[in-house]
């Protein structure tokens, strides 16, 4: 190999060395000591490129499962890639991954219990996130506060609880992505929203066509549901990702879509 091209490839690999690095630098975690948890629990937080450079305001995605939001090494069955998609789009949003609670991810993360597996626990998880979550986020980094900037995303029992959070605190989560929700675990979901006189909110719902056999029809049960509930039609975001699985690729593949949907006014 010639020298010029050795050069330019070891200059290529330093600087995307050196960019995950950078990158690396503004996804930091921290421990929140939860009085509503009962325990401590480890977040993670992304700051846009020259947060540190100017006065700006940003609004915050909240974003369950962050184990598989940043790095491959953390998670389960892959990352999200957030960070990295983030970056490449030059976003200007503070993103914030909450950890799940291992083995309470499932009572944490839903809003009814199920007759076999138990669960219903929701409320006290949002109770972490609305008290003692936001306010700390808000306090310490430069954010927009009001619904319109402030918006949840998640899949499978994270969006579940996603799109519950969005139906108890309207006032809170202005916009919410909703990828493969586990709408399976309790007909309550339903209820919930038939109880609704109008929904404010703007919901972002997705999945795949190759996941569970009733993934599809509770969705498309949901979204004519919220079409009866909505004010208007740009409220609402739906499609059905042809060959699509349960897993981490098919929501990292969705991630940037998602988010450009949220960000747009």
């Amino acid at each position: 190999m010639k020298f010029w091209v050795l050069a330019l490839v070891i200059g290529i690999v330093l600087l995307l060395g050196i960019g995950k690095l950078l990158a690396q630098n503004r996804v930091f975690s921290i421990e929140i000591d939860s009085k509503n948890l009962g325990e401590k629990r480890k977040i993670w937080i992304y700051l846009p490129k020259n947060y540190t450079e100017t006065s700006e305001k940003y609004p915050v995605l909240y974003m369950h499962d962050a184990q598989n939001l940043f790095d491959s090494k953390l998670s389960f069955a892959g990352e999200w890639e957030v960070d990295e998609t983030l970056d490449s789009l030059f976003a200007k949003v503070v993103v914030v991954g909450i950890e799940h609670g291992n083995q309470k991810r499932l009572e944490e993360l839903t809003p009814f219990p199920h007759e076999k597996y138990g669960g219903g626990k929701a409320d006290t998880y949002l109770k972490f996130v609305t008290e003692e979550v936001l306010p700390y986020i808000n306090s310490n980094y430069r954010t927009k506060t009001d619904a319109a900037n402030t918006w949840m995303m998640g899949s499978s029992l994270g969006g579940l609880v996603s799109f519950y959070a969005a139906i108890q605190h309207p006032d809170i989560f202005g916009k919410v992505g909703v990828f493969s929700p586990s709408f399976w675990f309790s007909d309550q979901i339903y209820a919930l929203v038939k109880m609704q006189k109008n929904i404010s909110n703007q919901f972002y719902l997705m999945c795949g066509d190759s996941e569970s056999n009733d993934m599809v029809p509770d969705l498309e049960k949901m979204i004519l549901l919220l079409k009866t509930k909505i004010q208007n039609k740009e409220q609402l975001h739906y499609h059905v990702v042809a060959g699509g699985k349960h897993h981490e690729k098919l929501w990292r593949d969705e991630f940037k879509a998602a988010f450009l949907w949220m960000y747009q006014d």
